[in-house]
């Protein structure tokens, strides 16, 4: 049953429905009653949410309408601008306006209950308005403006900057394979990490094999605890290793190493340069999520391994959970989904993900599923029993399907505004 306050709302409020692309939106106005409606075309850009404004203004004028619902469709930054310049409109602002960028999902499903409907942009913008107006956006948190919008680009363009360092690691390693062929080989492994501080330094200070083969051991165990700052329990064991891996390294011609070094060199100064501006992103990012979705913020931040820059990631693609009717719309948006790969009684055990969703809320998810496995013994058992199901693609795999066990965690918790506990 439909509240006394929330129909009164209803009654008194036009519902507005945008159909947003890159050019031009497309503006449907209406009230509960639909006895006065209105459709028009606007630019996509400032002249053209300054006429969207000025339109809801003349409508309401003259009239006892004392809330305005705005609802569009949540594609990417061609909606962006409009929505955060009405959401933050001082004209509007009498008006208690709110602004629901929806899953396109969600009209997509709710277009059905219009079977002879044609689809064109109005009836697109129609679509959205009407949506609002029985009052699917109920159980929906509106728009934030540029609070979203912001902390969206922060968190996007984190997952930007970390691309861009694991290809750059990726492209110095064949480099440093030139240089030093066995550096890093299991065989000669002297740190997990072969960007470590003690790693990095070797390679600069060491112009080839040969320079370290004919190295004194003393100084190279001194100079190995000075950058290690003796964290070595075996200082003496990782020097004869790297001995080891000079001596069994293939030799350039001379005239080689100097542009192979200046090469890896510049490589490794934007290695830096990427990992100082992840760390200042994920600073701006854990300040600027206070306070944004607060209760659902908790939720994620409640499970082991989430931290706030995942969770900050995961609810700026996400908006409000309840945009989403289920754990596997969820995991359809984020593409997280596998389709089956069958012919007669043949059923294969590799199958593609889709990938067909929001890849940046793809990515979050499965790096919280990663940490999530690795301080949840449940996820970390479910890991490793999926990654020895196979022999091929192990690792992403398993951890795919922990991420998709993941989802039903984060989309129970969110949409009941709960916090885990090991017994959830």
């Amino acid at each position: 049953m439909i509240g006394g306050d929330f129909l009164n709302i209803q009654l008194n409020s036009i519902y507005v429905g945008i159909d947003v692309s890159k050019l031009s939106n497309q503006v449907f106005i209406t009230d509960f009653n639909q006895s006065l409606s209105k459709s028009f075309s606007a630019p996509n850009n400032n002249h053209g949410a300054e006429l969207i404004e000025t339109n809801l203004i003349n409508f309401l004028s003259d009239t006892l309408f004392t809330h305005v619902i705005v609802v569009l469709e949540s594609t990417g930054i061609y909606s962006a601008h409009i929505a955060t310049y009405l959401s933050a409109s001082d004209k509007l602002l009498p008006y208690h306006i709110e602004v629901y960028c929806i899953n396109p999902k969600i009209s997509k499903n709710y277009r059905s209950s219009f079977a002879d409907m044609d689809k064109t942009d109005p009836k697109d913008a129609f679509i959205l308005a009407d949506l609002a107006r029985v009052g699917r956006t109920k159980s929906m948190n509106p728009f934030k403006g540029s609070q979203k919008l912001a902390l969206q680009r922060l968190t996007r363009h984190r997952v930007h900057l970390v691309n861009l360092l694991t290809k750059e690691k990726n492209y110095v390693l064949t480099n440093i394979f030139l240089k030093f062929s066995e550096f890093g080989n299991k065989d000669f492994k002297f740190t997990s990490d072969t960007f470590s501080k003690t790693a990095i330094s070797i390679l600069e200070e060491y112009s080839s094999p040969e320079d370290i083969i004919n190295t004194p051991f003393d100084d190279l165990v001194a100079f190995i605890s000075k950058t290690s700052h003796n964290r070595f329990n075996n200082i003496i064991d990782v020097a004869e290793l790297i001995k080891k891996a000079a001596r069994a390294s293939y030799r350039l011609d001379k005239a080689a190493y100097e542009p192979i070094n200046f090469a890896i060199s510049s490589s490794l100064v934007l290695v830096r340069c990427f990992e100082d501006e992840i760390k200042k992103i994920d600073k701006s990012i854990e300040l600027l999520v206070k306070g944004f979705s607060h209760h659902e913020y908790l939720s994620l931040r409640s499970i082991p391994g989430i931290g706030p820059v995942f969770a900050s990631g995961i609810i700026s693609e996400i908006g409000s959970i309840h945009q989403f009717d289920s754990e596997e719309s969820l995991a359809k948006y984020a593409g997280i989904t596998w389709r089956k790969n069958q012919s007669g009684k043949f059923e294969a055990d590799d199958t593609k993900m889709t990938k067909t969703g929001n890849h940046y809320l793809r990515y979050y998810l499965i790096q919280a599923g990663n940490s999530v496995k690795n301080n949840i013994p449940l996820y970390n058992d479910y890991y490793h029993k999926k990654f020895n199901e196979v022999t091929t693609h192990q690792h992403k795999r398993a951890l795919a399907l922990t991420s998709r066990k993941l989802i039903r965690l984060i989309y129970g918790l969110m949409s009941k505004g709960q916090l885990y506990n090991k017994n959830y």
